[in-house]
This record gives C-alpha cells, structure tokens and sequence, in this order.
C-alpha cells in the first residue's frame, strides 16, 4: 500500500447488529482508517462531523430509518457548574488529574478491570485482556493522552501531580479545537463522588485552560438510560442535518 492511498480514507458499512443503546433496533456503522501523515488532521475533521474513534477506528452510526444517537459537544468557555455539579466538585476537591502520554500500566489495567466487573460484566468489553487494553491506550495514530486521577498530596499544588492509588482514569484525544473524552473508568465502589460527572466537569475546565472551545462526549441518545446524562452538560451542541445546533 504506498503512503498516497493511506492518506486517503475509504468507507466501509458494517453488517446490522443489535442496538446497545434502544432495545428492538439494529444498528449500521460507517467507519474508516486514521492512519497515515494525516491521521490527525482526518480526526479532527471527522470528529467535528460526528464520529468516534476506537483505536485507529473511526466510526459513525448510519443505521437505517434511525437517527437517535446525536453527536455532542460541550461549550467550555460557556460552561457553567450546577448547583449538583458543584456538589460534585466539592466532593472530589481532594484529586487532581494529570495528564499524561497514552502508555498502559498494571495499575491502569488493574482498575479497568475491577471497573468493568463492576459496572459493565455483561457488556461488549468485559472480555478484555491486558493485551486488549495496551491496544486500546497505545494504538492511536493521532494526539491521545491519558488523564490520571489521585489524591491530592503536600506537593501537588507544585508539581500538578496526585499521590496514593489510581482512582480514576480517561482516554483523551486532543483535537485543533477541543478535547474528545474516548473513554473513562474510575473506582466503582466510590459511586458517592460521581467520578464519571466530575471527569467530564474537569475536562471542561481543562480545555477552558488549554483554549479549547469544545469538549466532545461522543453520542446522546434520547431515551437511553446510558446516554442520558450527557444532556445535563449545557449549553452543549448537538449535530443535527443542518450542522451543529444549540442547546441550552
């Protein structure tokens, strides 16, 4: 394959399948490579048209006669805490995320798994090895970091880093114009935190400080119990036919 024909993506439609998100649904994706000089470049541009990336994946619904799952997208600069959200802050006032290069460790691993078992046993990556996960982080041909989250510890104030176990941890592509929250697991034994609406809080305030204006939560599924929670990060735009709508 000569480095011309890798820069150019192709589109593949996969078979149907059955809908994860609305029960009685099958499911269509459209995908292509991201590999190449231009991986990166191709990511933003296919990120800001809705869709995802899953390692050098990147991926959109295009189901038949469907069009619940809606691409979202967080206004950082706009962003402003709830009166919950601020409860959430305060509760997790004591982490400090750090964001690193995308490389897998044990203790990652560790805490994915015992995630997983937790929250998602009988979902589609319950069967992931460690192999699985390594690929996952690792096998990226565009800007991926991995955001750890520890306890705040005497120096962490200077050296931006937390002490103690891991307790939570997202996969984040850095875009040209925003952050893309890949994936997120964290404890789940401490559900009082709400670690999964912190992460999302705190990168929301980390673009802010990167000069981000987006941050992409992938899709919102109206009438999802999985998806429904994206739709309380406002103002927030969502990509309809017409483009990119907002909504308050």
């Amino acid at each position: 394959m000569t480095s011309q024909s890798r820069d150019q993506p192709q589109f593949y439609l996969t078979a149907p399948t059955a809908c994860p998100y609305l029960p009685g649904r099958q499911e269509r994706k459209v995908f292509t490579h991201l590999i190449g000089k231009r991986a990166a470049e191709l990511n933003d541009v296919l990120t800001q048209g809705g869709f995802r990336r899953s390692q050098t994946i990147a991926y959109r619904p295009a189901c038949d006669g469907c069009r619940a799952c809606v691409s979202v997208r967080v206004l950082a600069d706009e962003f402003r805490l709830s009166r919950n959200m601020r409860k959430v802050m305060q509760a997790n006032a004591d982490l400090i995320g750090e964001m690193k290069r995308n490389a897998p460790t044990s203790e990652q691993y560790s805490l994915f798994r015992h995630y997983l078992d937790g929250r998602h046993a009988s979902g589609g990556m319950a069967d992931m090895t460690a192999l699985d996960y390594a690929m996952m982080v690792e096998d990226s041909h565009v800007e991926t970091r991995l955001v750890e989250y520890r306890r705040r510890g005497p120096d962490s104030g200077f050296t931006g880093r937390g002490v103690g176990p891991l307790v939570a941890t997202a996969l984040t592509d850095v875009l040209g114009d925003g952050l893309s929250m890949v994936y997120s697991f964290y404890e789940a034994e401490e559900q009082e935190r709400s670690l999964g609406t912190y992460m999302i809080l705190d990168h929301i305030a980390r673009a802010r400080r990167m000069g981000l204006p987006h941050v992409y939560l992938g899709y919102w599924v109206e009438g999802s119990v999985k998806m429904g929670y994206k739709s309380r990060f406002t103002p927030q735009e969502r990509l309809g036919p017409n483009g990119w709508m907002r909504a308050d």
